[in-house]
C-alpha cells in the first residue's frame, strides 16, 4: 500500500507544476484549465470520445474559458508563505538550462585550454583547429544526446516517477560539474585532444540529464553570463576565473537539489499534490480497469493524437531553435569588436561576454516573460509559423558581422559594434517569445491526461531543432 502511494505521489510532480504555474501566472481566481473538460470525463460525469472532441472543438475553441471542474481543494488553497514554492520552481527552471549555458559561456577558458598558448603568459590566443570549431562541436555534443534522452523520457513518463527522474538527473549533473571543476587545475597542455573529448562527453551527459530534468527558463543563461563577466573582472588568471565560475555552477546545482527535496515539506505544495491526487484518481481508476479487462499494462502515452493536434506547433518550435542554434553561440561569440586593436577592456575582454552571451540571454528571458501577458498570435493562426519563418534572415545578418577569423567570406557589411548588439537582442527576443508560445499552447490543446506527454513531445521538437541547427552551425563556421 505504501509503495503504491509513493508511486502515485511521484508521478504527480509534473501535474503539480502545471497547477502552480496557472496559479502564479494570473491574479484572477483559478479558472478551469484549457483542457479541464477532461477532468469531468475522468470523474465519470460524461464520456466524450476523442474523435467527437476533435470534431466539435478546434484548438482555438479549447482555449476559451469553461466552467471549472477543478476540485474545491484547488480553488481554495493556503498561501505560499514568502513565495517559497514559487522560488523553488523558479530555481528548477534555472537549473534546467544552467549546465549547458555554463559550458558555452566559458569561452575564454576553452580557448585557453584548447589553444597553442597554454604554456605562455601573454594574452594573445594562438589558433588551433580544436579552439576554432569547439563551440560548433559543443552544440552537436549537447543536442544529439538530448534527442535520445527525450525519447527515453517519453517512454519513462508513466513508468518512472518524476522524483526518480529529477533527482537522478541532478546528481549526474552535479557529478559532471565537479569533475569539470577539478580539471580546471589539471595541466592538459600536452593532452588537448583528450581534454577535448572528455569535455564533449561531459557536455553530452549533462545535456541528456538536463533534458530528463528539463524545465526551461532563460534565467539559467543570464545567470551563467553574469557569473562569467564577474569572474573575468575579479580573477587575474584564466584558470582562477574558470575555477570560480564552475564552483558557482556546483553550488547552484546543489542548491537545486536541496530545494527540490524541501518542496514536499511545504504546506502549499502538499495541498496541491493532494488536489492533484483527487483529480487524477478517476483517470487512474479507468486505466486500471482497462488494463484489467484487456490484460495489458497502460504505460506509454499514445503518440498519434498528440501529433495530430500539435504538429504545426511542434514544427514551429523546431524551426525557432534550429535558427537560433545556427548562430548562437558558434557565430555570435566569434564576432569581435571593430576597435579590438585599441586595447581597451571593453573591446577585448568584455565585448563577447556582454554582447553575445549576456544580451542574448536577457533578451531571451524578456521574450519568455512577455508570454505571461501577451499570447498572440493564437495556436491555430497562420501568422505564428509565418513569423517563425521570417527569423531565417537572422543567419546572414550574423554572418556578415565582424566574425573572426574569416577564411572564405572576407566581406564585412555590418562594420560597427552596434550591429551585433541589435542582432543579439533581436535573436534573443524572438527566440524567447516565438519559442515559448508553441510550448505553452501544445499541452493545452490535448486532453488533460496527455498534457505531460505532450510536453515531452514538444521538448523533442525543440531538441531536434537544436540538433539540426548545431549541425548547420558547423557548416556556417567553416563557410565563413
Amino acid at each position: 500500500m505504501q509503495k503504491r502511494q509513493k508511486q502515485q505521489t511521484g508521478s504527480l510532480w509534473q501535474r503539480v507544476s502545471c497547477i502552480l504555474s496557472v496559479k502564479m501566472d494570473t491574479t484572477e481566481p483559478v479558472p478551469s484549465s484549457l483542457n479541464s473538460s477532461y477532468v469531468a470525463n475522468a470523474l465519470g460525469k460524461h464520456n466524450v470520445s476523442e474523435d467527437e472532441e476533435s470534431d466539435d472543438q478546434s484548438p482555438s475553441a479549447m482555449l476559451l474559458p469553461r466552467r471549472s471542474s477543478v476540485p474545491l481543494a484547488v480553488r481554495y488553497s493556503p498561501e505560499d508563505s514568502y513565495c517559497l514554492v514559487y522560488i523553488i520552481f523558479f530555481l528548477m527552471g534555472i537549473g534546467s538550462l544552467l549546465p549547458w549555458n555554463f559550458f558555452i559561456t566559458a569561452k575564454h577558458y576553452w580557448l585557453y585550454k584548447l589553444s597553442n598558448n597554454t604554456h605562455g603568459t601573454g594574452n594573445d590566443e594562438q589558433r588551433s583547429d580544436l579552439s576554432d570549431y569547439f563551440e560548433s562541436y559543443l552544440a552537436i555534443a549537447s543536442t544529439v544526446p538530448s534527442v535520445l534522452c527525450l525519447i527515453l523520457n517519453y517512454v519513462l513518463v508513466n513508468r518512472l516517477s518524476s522524483n526518480v527522474r529529477i533527482l537522478s538527473s541532478l546528481f549526474v549533473i552535479l557529478l559532471v560539474f565537479v569533475v569539470t571543476t577539478v580539471l580546471v587545475k589539471v595541466d592538459m597542455s600536452d593532452r588537448r585532444t583528450e581534454f577535448f573529448i572528455v569535455t564533449l562527453a561531459s557536455v553530452a551527459v549533462v545535456s541528456g540529464a538536463s533534458n530528463l530534468f528539463s524545465g526551461s527558463q532563460a534565467m539559467g543563461g543570464t545567470l551563467s553570463a553574469v557569473a562569467s563577466i564577474v569572474d573575468l573582472a575579479v580573477a587575474k588568471e584564466v584558470t582562477e576565473s574558470a575555477l570560480a565560475y564552475f564552483l558557482t555552477a556546483d553550488v547552484f546545482i546543489l542548491l537545486c537539489l536541496i530545494s527540490y527535496l524541501l518542496l514536499p515539506k511545504l504546506a502549499y505544495s502538499r495541498h496541491y499534490m493532494l488536489a492533484a491526487t483527487c483529480t487524477s484518481s478517476g483517470v487512474m481508476s479507468e486505466e486500471g480497469a482497462a488494463a484489467a479487462g484487456t490484460g495489458k499494462t497502460v504505460s506509454i502515452p499514445p503518440l498519434q493524437p498528440i501529433i495530430r493536434k500539435t504538429w504545426v506547433l511542434g514544427l514551429s518550435v523546431f524551426y525557432v531553435f534550429c535558427i537560433s542554434i545556427m548562430v548562437f553561440p558558434a557565430v555570435s561569440s566569434g564576432i569581435q569588436s571593430i576597435n579590438k586593436d585599441s586595447g581597451s577592456p571593453w573591446t577585448t575582454t568584455y565585448f563577447v561576454p556582454l554582447t553575445s552571451f549576456l544580451l542574448y540571454n536577457v533578451a531571451d528571458f524578456c521574450g519568455r516573460q512577455a508570454t505571461a501577458w501577451l499570447q498572440v498570435p493564437g495556436p491555430t493562426s497562420r501568422v505564428l509559423p509565418a513569423l517563425v519563418l521570417c527569423r531565417s534572415v537572422i543567419v546572414p545578418l550574423f554572418m556578415f558581422c565582424n566574425y573572426q577569423p574569416r577564411d572564405h567570406i572576407h566581406t564585412v557589411l555590418f562594420n560597427h559594434d552596434l550591429y551585433p548588439v541589435v542582432f543579439n537582442c533581436l535573436l534573443g527576443l524572438t527566440n524567447g517569445y516565438l519559442g515559448t508560445l508553441p510550448m505553452i499552447y501544445g499541452p493545452k490543446v490535448v486532453p488533460r491526461e496527455l498534457a505531460e506527454a505532450t510536453g515531452v513531445v514538444m521538448s523533442f521538437f525543440l531538441t531536434l531543432g537544436l540538433a539540426m541547427g548545431s549541425a548547420f552551425s558547423v557548416l556556417i563556421v567553416h563557410c565563413i
